[in-house]
């Protein structure tokens, strides 16, 4: 593991969890693109380091917050989302078995996806969803997560239309996403799949990981919230283009 790769990763983990403790959201997709694109790490191997740095950024967040969790549609999501993360997990191993480039093409489509739901936002609803909308919405997620550790994308859609306060919708998030990297971890070391090398990376990114987590809460930017979801879109949407395009043009 060269000096130059650690540096690299320890900086990506830390835009990364910055950006998730601002938005809720966008640490997994983030360092899942910016390795993918540099080829630090296989990518399913990544995804289990980003189970456990996500957990690492969720505890930090839910210390002060874990009150604010709308816990119906929190356990909710959940019935839906866990039993899809099996499906999700064992549809990256076929990927990753068969075809780099496709594995390569999907993440980046979902990372493209996720970008631009930051800039088309959904009007918010006048009244909560019923409650099979949430466990689907979190069953979609529970596939993204087994697949990338990224269960992001349905349940930000799903969530950021209910008539909540964001920083329950963002609580609500980060206590999701938690939960699902735990239960995907579980699968992983059931499988006999967790390398002895992952937990030098994790240990590697975790130092940023706090760090940003902390300075995000403690001094967060004088920026707008729009303005914040313009920089996130831009470094999604970058990220993304950059897996598909040379995919597509090969």
């Amino acid at each position: 593991m060269p000096s130059g790769g650690i540096a690299l990763f320890v900086l990506l983990s830390f835009v990364a969890a910055y950006m998730q403790t601002l938005t809720g959201f966008a640490f997994g997709l983030l360092l899942m693109g910016a390795v993918a694109l540099t080829g630090l790490i296989p990518l399913p191997e990544a995804a289990i380091i980003v189970s456990l740095l996500t957990l690492a950024n969720a505890l930090m967040v839910l210390l002060k917050g874990w009150w604010e969790i709308a816990r119906g549609p929190f356990l909710l999501s959940l019935v839906g989302a866990i039993p899809l993360i099996l499906v999700g997990y064992m549809l990256l191993d076929l990927l990753a078995s068969s075809s780099l480039a496709a594995l390569r093409l999907v993440l980046g489509l979902v990372i493209i996806v996720s970008s631009l739901q930051l800039i088309f936002r959904p009007s918010p609803r006048e009244r909560l969803s019923s409650n099979p909308s949430f466990v689907f919405f979190g069953a979609l997620g529970g596939i993204m997560g087994g697949l990338f550790s990224t269960a992001g994308p349905p349940l930000v859609y799903h969530l950021y239309r209910q008539p909540l306060p964001h920083s329950m919708i963002r609580e609500t998030l980060v206590a999701v996403f938690a939960i699902n990297a735990m239960f995907r971890l579980v699968l992983v070391m059931a499988s006999g799949e967790l390398p002895s090398h992952a937990v030098v990376w994790v240990m590697a990114g975790l130092p940023g990981v706090l760090i940003a987590t902390y300075s995000a809460r403690r001094w967060p930017p004088r920026l707008a919230p729009a303005a914040l979801r313009r920089l996130a879109f831009v470094l999604l949407l970058m990220s993304g283009l950059s897996l598909v395009v040379p995919v597509l043009t090969a």
